[in-house]
């Protein structure tokens, strides 16, 4: 009971380290005001606006053309170091118009399965998140290709940057972004969690003295009101060399933003799609379409659903042999 106590209470003493080493990090630029920032955003950064919703028979119009999809794809991993895990991956394109014709597809990898678990440098970190973003975005990249066949939507909404595409998937993302082209069907990102730096690179340079290292979700929590819009100019997106153009909004009630991906040859629907996406978050949720969020939901790989399917699918020996391991035993 005492060793217990005595964690707990150096847990609290980094957890107070860790607050004062951010309070310090950010302290010159969380003592600027708001209007500090807004002005600043708008100087260098792209104009900020309000936008409007959609009415019902803009959304109807959608609708006649095609629909809406979205896309996502989940990703669950059962077992312990390497080689013995086994990771599922499933991907969903899901119609707002075409019900009951949701388009699923499933994978698997694990370095028991494949040739490559000769390889030492598999058991490297960073090839195995490779590896794994690769999967996953190929998986995503395969149902929205077929989702275009199929539906022949008038958007498809993505969930994430696109850029990861260009990274991950690269053939793979320039026959879907090819094909979108040919047909007028556009191609859109939703980015919940913002990871680039565009705002705060922009600070050091016009301010030199001004230390700060932030990433743009955390300069732009509580910065933009309900339905206000940031379009990023095109000379200082990070996406623009990969053939992107962003914004940033504020879709809910919520102080965090989220970021649009399009990309250039659709630049000019960019307002048109910020807009459907504003329209289709409800006032008082994370930010996030209600249509992605319920893609997201049925996409799921969760813990149990995992299980279940290892446990009914493959032999027990195999399964407690290879896949279960001693921290799970123990439990």
């Amino acid at each position: 009971m005492f060793l217990i106590y005595r964690i707990h209470g150096d847990l609290k003493e980094k957890i107070r380290e860790l607050n004062q080493v951010l309070l310090d990090k950010y302290s010159q630029i969380f003592s600027k005001d708001r209007e500090f920032l807004r002005d600043f955003i708008g100087k260098h950064i792209g104009p900020i606006d309000t936008m409007k919703k959609l009415d019902k028979k803009h959304l109807a119009l959608y609708q006649a053309r095609g629909g809406i999809v979205g896309v996502d794809g989940s990703t669950n991993t059962m077992g312990g170091a390497f080689p013995h895990f086994v990771q599922l991956f499933q991907g969903l394109a899901k119609s707002t118009l075409i019900e009951k014709d949701d388009i699923f597809m499933s994978d698997l990898y694990s370095p028991l399965f494949t040739e490559a678990s000769t390889n030492p440098l598999e058991k490297d970190e960073e090839v195995q998140t490779a590896k794994r973003n690769k999967l996953l975005s190929d998986i995503e990249l395969k149902v929205a290709l077929e989702s275009v066949k199929r539906h022949k939507p008038y958007g498809i909404l993505m969930d994430g940057s696109l850029i990861r595409y260009n990274i991950y998937s690269a053939d793979l993302w320039k026959q879907l972004r090819q094909t979108c082209e040919e047909e007028g069907i556009l191609l859109v990102g939703v980015i919940k969690d913002i990871k680039t730096s565009t705002i705060g690179d922009m600070l050091k340079e016009v301010y030199p003295n001004l230390s700060i290292n932030a990433y743009d979700r955390e300069l732009l929590f509580g910065i933009l009101d309900y339905g206000e819009i940031i379009y990023i100019r095109d000379q200082v997106s990070k996406k623009y060399e990969y053939d992107y153009s962003s914004v940033f909004m504020r879709s809910s009630q919520a102080p965090t933003v989220i970021g649009v991906d399009i990309i250039d040859s659709q630049k000019s629907h960019i307002e048109e799609m910020s807009r459907l996406v504003y329209t289709l978050t409800p006032e008082n949720s994370r930010g996030v379409p209600l249509w992605l969020d319920l893609v997201d939901k049925e996409v799921q790989i969760s813990d149990t659903i995992m299980e279940g399917l290892m446990e009914k699918y493959m032999d027990r020996g195999i399964y407690e042999r290879f896949f279960i391991s001693e921290r799970v035993k123990r439990n």
